[in-house]
């Protein structure tokens, strides 16, 4: 039997080819290899300051976005966290184990305290509590990460360890995937990370025309200023990128074209655009297609969480017997 695997999204805007590259391509892959269940998590988005009356069509778009990118709903589970209530009830089980010290000391609690300062609220602290139930619910045996996500499931792991120590054998440790894709960095600045909040992004559905011309004034090597002067493609950006989306054939004839001034960088770019439109424009289409419709993707969404409450139930039966309640 296929071991269990959990993961989640926030609905906080729109999808960008980070995301893409860093988590859902991933995803994706991983389906054929274990029982997977994807969660859009509508309760970690609201942690931060967001305008309610966007919330459902933010849901519906994701929604619509990760099935247009491969999560086959009729091969894994794709849910709103919402929908399942036993996330949050053993999210509040779980504070009775978890050390208020271990939340402070969380990366990502930091950055986000420093990011709304003057606003932090109890939610950004519990953040990682609420991550630890969304993924013990279904005592799932592995958490596909990035980097930056490892010390939150250090943290479940350590969560659900004291809870078995108290209460009795009632959780695995869950095992990290970590994700090989590399940090995708903006464009318009190498040195900062893509990121929805930078408004550096080049979305899943953006339009074509829109993503040529963030492709065509990205910043390439500095040290190249004119068309003859040679290039180092492994200091620019661009060419990183080539790594994700062109062939290999491409990429060995760009390298060395680059190093000896025989190429542009505008042909580099266009190059580049053309391979990139080839994975994204099936998946702007299949979303499109989606959004057509909206009750196709809430019924996907509906009978995700059909499939995942059984399974909430029986674990939270278990929890509350263990804890004699």
């Amino acid at each position: 039997m296929a071991k269990r695997l959990f993961s989640g999204i926030q609905p906080s805007g729109d999808i960008h080819i980070g995301n893409y590259l860093g988590a859902l391509r991933n995803w994706v892959a991983l389906i054929p290899e274990f029982e997977c269940i994807y969660c859009i998590v509508d309760y970690h988005a609201i942690t931060i300051p967001y305008e309610p009356a966007e919330m459902q069509g933010r849901i519906l778009s994701l929604a619509a976005v990760l099935v247009g990118c491969g999560i086959d709903p009729e091969r894994c589970t794709l849910f709103v966290q919402s929908h399942v209530p036993e996330h949050t009830e053993l999210a509040w089980v779980l504070n009775s184990v978890t050390p208020v010290g271990e939340l402070f000391r969380m990366t990502q609690f930091k950055d986000k305290s420093a990011q709304f300062e003057g606003s932090v609220n109890a939610g950004l602290l519990d953040y990682p509590v609420l991550q630890a139930a969304d993924i013990l619910l279904y005592k799932a045996e592995v958490v596909p990460v990035g980097e930056d996500q490892v010390q939150h499931l250090e943290l479940s792991r350590e969560i659900a360890r004291r809870f078995n120590a108290r209460y009795g054998p009632v959780f695995p440790e869950p095992k990290e995937r970590l994700t090989a894709a590399a940090r995708i960095m903006g464009l318009d600045d190498p040195t900062k990370k893509m990121s929805k909040s930078l408004g550096n992004t080049i979305g899943l559905l953006e339009e074509p025309k829109s993503i040529w011309e963030k492709v065509r004034t990205a910043v390439t090597d500095p040290a190249r200023i004119r068309r003859s002067d040679p290039g180092e493609p492994t200091k620019c950006n661009v060419f990183t990128l080539h790594g994700y989306f062109s062939s290999a054939e491409d990429i060995k004839r760009i390298a060395p074209a680059c190093r000896a001034a025989a190429i542009g960088c505008i042909e580099c770019k266009k190059t580049l655009y053309e391979n990139m439109m080839k994975v994204l424009d099936p998946i702007r289409e299949r979303a499109q297609a989606l959004l057509a419709d909206p009750e196709q993707v809430w019924a996907i969404l509906r009978r995700g969480a059909e499939r995942c409450r059984p399974i909430a139930q029986a674990t939270m039966a278990e929890v509350k017997k263990a804890m004699g309640l």
